[in-house]
């Protein structure tokens, strides 16, 4: 069955969309927004249509339309790490949107995304700079997305794209585990020294306590013979006085 007119449409849009979502743009920037707004309008006609398209291919436009209005609201989080679980729950289109393409603009854009996050949490744990980091990685999924000459040097990228994040990923794991070590390590040590202050500081109080009782032991006893050399004194005295 041949597309209708407002399908044609969907398309089209569906596509400046994914283009759209696959640059870097700007916080301030509303078309996207719209246009996924107009998109969700568009596909609830479509499937109002008596000469609408197929289940199949109905499912997949929604799935892509979804995935878009997933991809705003994600970005729309505050910290790295709830963007990118986000992320990840996040389904892209199985089919190219366009003849031209060979491998989902929604699969690339995922990808592209779960690297920027990617990128973002491991700036966050190490200090370094997350724009570095996100247009290196932008820029060597754009190349390999630019080479793409046909269906089997297109898969041979994705592979390595997908390869590329998974490294990151796993890279990044290791980075956290070293953290955690670490900080375990850090944490015993600061436990050990607390523990051996306290240990010297009961000792000091212990020894405190015992010499306050050889003191109070020498103070009493220094009064006893204080007051029998004052009645020898005083017996001394009577006595020559007589």
């Amino acid at each position: 069955m041949a597309a209708t007119r407002l399908e044609l449409n969907l398309m089209r849009l569906l596509s400046r969309c994914e283009a759209l979502a696959a640059e870097r743009r700007d916080p301030e920037e509303w078309r996207l927004e719209k246009y996924v707004a107009a998109l969700e309008d568009m596909l609830r006609e479509l499937k109002k249509q008596s000469s609408k398209p197929a289940p199949e291919l109905l499912n997949e436009y929604s799935r892509k339309v979804d995935f878009l209005k997933g991809l705003l609201e994600a970005e729309k989080l505050s910290s790295s790490t709830e963007k990118a679980l986000a992320n990840q729950f996040l389904a892209p289109g199985r089919t190219p949107t366009t003849t031209k393409e060979r491998t989902p603009a929604t699969k690339t854009v995922h990808l592209q995304t779960k690297a920027r996050c990617t990128g973002k949490m491991r700036s966050e744990l190490l200090g370094t700079d997350p724009l570095a980091i996100d247009d290196s990685e932008e820029l060597n999924i754009r190349k390999r997305k630019g080479l793409a000459s046909d269906e089997k040097q297109s898969a041979v990228e994705l592979d390595a794209v997908l390869q590329h994040h998974q490294d990151m990923q796993e890279k990044l794991a290791e980075e956290m585990l070293s953290l955690a070590r670490s900080l375990k390590n850090n944490t015993l040590a600061a436990q050990n020294v607390i523990k051996q202050d306290n240990q010297t500081l009961s000792h000091s109080l212990r020894m405190a306590d015992q010499n306050f009782e050889k003191l109070k032991d020498e103070s009493d006893r220094l009064e006893q013979h204080a007051k029998k050399s004052v009645n020898w004194l005083l017996w001394i005295i009577f006595t020559v006085l007589k």
